[in-house]
């Protein structure tokens, strides 16, 4: 091996290099890098993947290593096992690694002590933080922001920057879904107390249901869990409620489970809506009618805004806030309402 050639593969791997391979200009390699949301998919997925093959570590994480940076960016989540925020944790690695940060992935068990410790831990080691449904308080939140780089998502805070997945509007939705079918009343199966959209949510349908005549009630808290299906279901048939809004899927599959023990018939005695799209809502028997939402790229979208605070420079102008769009997938677990 020569001399030039050895200095050659040593070089480290410049945004020309990805833009050469990837027949585009330099701007769009920058811009894919730290504003995914501004170049087509198929460009973004065709730059990150150069980017990866080639190594390429961007300048300014070069430049953060005489710096004190480290590299690593953490994102929380209340529990790594909801498939809701699987879809979240690969739209974050697949623009932090395109970025040249490693993921720190951490399950704070729906406990805001574990929360709140860990991200005390985590200020000296990481460079900045995604917090994904966060069951902080607004104080907890606001001096955490003043501490470290964060963004948020599914939880606003006027202290830090948010990405948020619009339900309360699909929540609307739903009930205009229910209506249709002749639906008077409905119940909602209620999340977590510490969960912020959980309120929201509701405050969504009670508002919308009083528009349209409907009567709406709310049941709970109920662990967002399958397992907490069965205490809900319950909870529900001791109503008179033809239709029901749960705060998940899990939490709807959960129902759906005890409603066929119970003999309840989905949807002909009682409507059900679920809510995230989760991967299996389409299995359940009978498929769940849920809310979805382009959740990889809501994890795409935090990256972003947290880059923007890292380096302002090739980030572009700070976001915010930003709302990711939400729709009502209709499926078979939605129907007439029972005379």
């Amino acid at each position: 091996m020569t001399e030039d050639s050895r200095s050659s593969e040593e070089r480290m791997p410049t945004i020309r290099d990805i833009a050469d391979l990837a027949g585009v200009a330099t701007s769009t390699v920058s811009r894919a890098l730290s504003n995914p949301q501004r170049v087509n998919a198929r460009t973004r997925e065709k730059i990150e993947r150069i980017a990866a093959e080639l190594h390429y570590v961007p300048s300014s994480q070069a430049r953060g290593l005489s710096s004190g940076r480290t590299g690593v960016i953490a994102v929380l989540v209340p529990d790594i096992t909801n498939p809701f925020y699987f879809d979240i944790i690969r739209g974050t690695q697949y623009q932090l690694k395109a970025s040249g940060y490693t993921q720190l992935l951490v399950d704070t068990e729906e406990a805001t002590d574990v929360e709140l410790d860990t991200l005390r831990k985590l200020r000296r080691s990481t460079d900045g933080v995604i917090l994904a449904a966060s069951r902080l308080t607004d104080d907890q939140l606001t001096d955490t922001a003043s501490r470290q780089p964060l963004v948020t998502i599914n939880r606003a805070t006027a202290d830090a920057p948010t990405v948020l997945i619009d339900t309360p509007g699909a929540m609307v939705q739903a009930l205009e879904h229910l209506a249709s079918f002749g639906h008077k009343s409905v119940v909602y199966a209620g999340g977590p107390t510490s969960s912020w959209s959980n309120h929201r949510r509701w405050k969504a349908i009670e508002e919308a249901a009083a528009k349209r005549g409907m009567s709406a009630t709310r049941l709970g808290p109920y662990a967002p869990t399958a397992f907490s299906g069965a205490a809900a279901a319950d909870g529900v048939l001791s109503t008179r409620a033809t239709s029901i809004i749960a705060f998940n899927d899990l939490l709807a599959i959960g129902m759906l489970q005890r409603f066929r023990e119970r003999g309840v018939r989905v949807p002909e005695d009682l409507s059900i809506v679920g809510c995230d799209d989760i991967f299996g809502a389409d299995f359940c028997n009978p498929p769940l009618t849920t809310i979805s939402s382009p959740i990889e790229q809501a994890g795409r979208v935090a990256v972003s805004m947290l880059m923007a605070q890292l380096d302002p420079i090739r980030g572009g102008t700070p976001r915010k806030l930003a709302v990711m769009p939400t729709h009502l997938k209709v499926r078979a677990s939605t129907g007439p309402a029972r005379v």
